[in-house]
């Protein structure tokens, strides 16, 4: 790294990061923070170099500071077994039947007039109108997995499925600011959980569950490529999901943004991390990032994180399950809220 700076100086901390040290403006979640510069745009943005007031991941310690936006290169996440890879999904679950659109038509109307679709199940070798769906799915961003028909009679029996089953949201989603409502009103620093693309619904209810228990403000869900709210994510979930909101966003990218503006800091949760979970700064106000069970979170989500923290790991196999990694992270930053 560079050698001297205008307004302070760099050393190397005991874990082996640099540091700068300098005085830092005081800011707080929900207002402006007071390290932006004066024409609206972020500290070390994409277009240039990064101010002098930043500081080690390591010494962060809340709303009142940003820790340093560096950044390990992009690696794969914390990954599950084979059953995890991207565009594999586990198909022990069986959605209930008020969960599930069932033939050719009810599909395609449901597409052609815009509602949430989240995923759709097509028999391997199937023709016919099954390319208007294709076409349909892919403008919208809906996934396809393509079984065998006797995966179909199993899902809807006695049904004539044509071939063509879709799944729908079996719950709705909250507001953003029912997030923040619910943080004011147990008077605490937002604490957010964001999902990355996660596909598997086990994981997805398993992370609901640990954050509500570790008393996260709301969960914070892709509109595309992602699991929602089904019912399998509910009994996963086991209860949780009526306890915490769920918000579904177009883009995470910019919702990481609209988040910053608040005062709240994103840290990216990967295999390649910067500084251990528990050594980085994890206080205040703060949202976790978990990515997508195979390749970890995106490139353009990455980028837009504040920090990138690791869970040590000492193990042969050196790989943990989405779900395990988000409740690890979780309950330290519950810890550290609990001993404030």
């Amino acid at each position: 790294m560079a050698g001297k700076k205008k307004n302070g100086k760099n050393r190397r901390d005991a874990h082996g990061v640099y540091e700068r040290r300098e005085a830092r403006g005081k800011s707080s979640y929900g207002g402006n923070r007071s390290n932006e510069r004066s024409d609206g745009s972020r500290r070390g943005g994409r277009d240039g170099g990064r101010e002098n007031n930043s500081r080690s991941v390591y010494d962060y310690g809340g709303a009142g500071s940003r820790p340093s936006s560096r950044r390990a290169p992009r690696t794969e996440g914390f990954r599950g077994g084979n059953s995890e890879r991207r565009g594999v999904r586990n198909f022990e679950q069986e959605e209930s039947a008020e969960n599930l659109l069932v033939g050719r038509n009810p599909v395609i109307e449901a597409l052609r007039a815009g509602h949430d679709v989240e995923r759709i199940y097509m028999a391997e070798g199937a023709g016919g109108s099954i390319s208007i769906i294709r076409a349909l799915a892919k403008e919208q961003g809906v996934s396809i997995s393509m079984v065998d028909r006797f995966k179909l009679d199993h899902m809807a029996p006695g049904q004539k499925h044509q071939g063509v089953i879709a799944e729908i949201p079996a719950y709705h989603y909250s507001k953003m600011q029912d997030i923040f409502a619910r943080a004011a009103a147990m008077d605490e620093e937002p604490f957010i959980v964001i999902l990355d693309e996660i596909t598997d619904p086990h994981n997805v209810g398993a992370i609901i569950r640990s954050a509500e228990c570790m008393g996260a403000h709301g969960i914070i869900i892709p509109n595309r490529r992602a699991c929602g709210l089904t019912s399998t994510v509910a009994k996963s979930a086991a209860g949780a999901i009526e306890q915490i909101p769920v918000v579904r966003v177009t883009n995470i990218g910019r919702t990481i943004e609209e988040l910053q503006s608040r005062g709240i800091w994103i840290a990216a949760c990967d295999m390649d991390g910067e500084a251990y979970y528990s050594a980085a700064g994890l206080n205040g106000a703060v949202a976790i990032v978990i990515g997508n069970e195979g390749r970890g979170i995106g490139k353009l989500v990455r980028e837009k994180c504040d920090f990138v923290v690791s869970i040590p790991m000492k193990g042969k196999i050196n790989s943990l399950n989405a779900s395990n990694a988000a409740a690890i992270v979780l309950a330290e930053i519950r810890r550290r809220r609990e001993c404030r």
